[in-house]
């Protein structure tokens, strides 16, 4: 899915306040974690992850893998916090210049 800048603002100022709902541990990507969050994101459409430590290539590219197995995007990556969304049918959270099916 493709956001504006404008779109990605908001969301990120939605998730600013949001406690971390999935741990990624030191196994990484397991089959479980990508069904929690799967089951997350259908509930929230907005979710923020704490990611474990290493370097910020490892967690880009992690969080990248979680986006393409829940067809999701990538919102934010700041430290080990990345935010994830994906609209739920029908969207939950109103976006900005978003129109809305009739």
């Amino acid at each position: 899915m493709k956001l504006t800048g404008t779109q990605i603002r908001h969301l990120r100022g939605l998730a600013h306040h949001k406690r971390s709902v999935i741990t990624v541990g030191l196994s990484g990507l397991t089959k479980g974690v990508t069904k929690e969050l799967d089951s997350a994101l259908t509930a929230h459409e907005l979710v923020k992850i704490k990611l474990p430590a290493g370097s910020r290539l490892d967690k880009q590219t992690m969080l990248h893998r979680l986006c393409a197995s829940t067809t999701a995007t990538s919102i934010q990556l700041i430290g080990r916090i990345g935010i994830i969304y994906r609209p739920g049918d029908p969207p939950v959270i109103p976006l900005p210049g978003a129109t809305r099916p009739s």
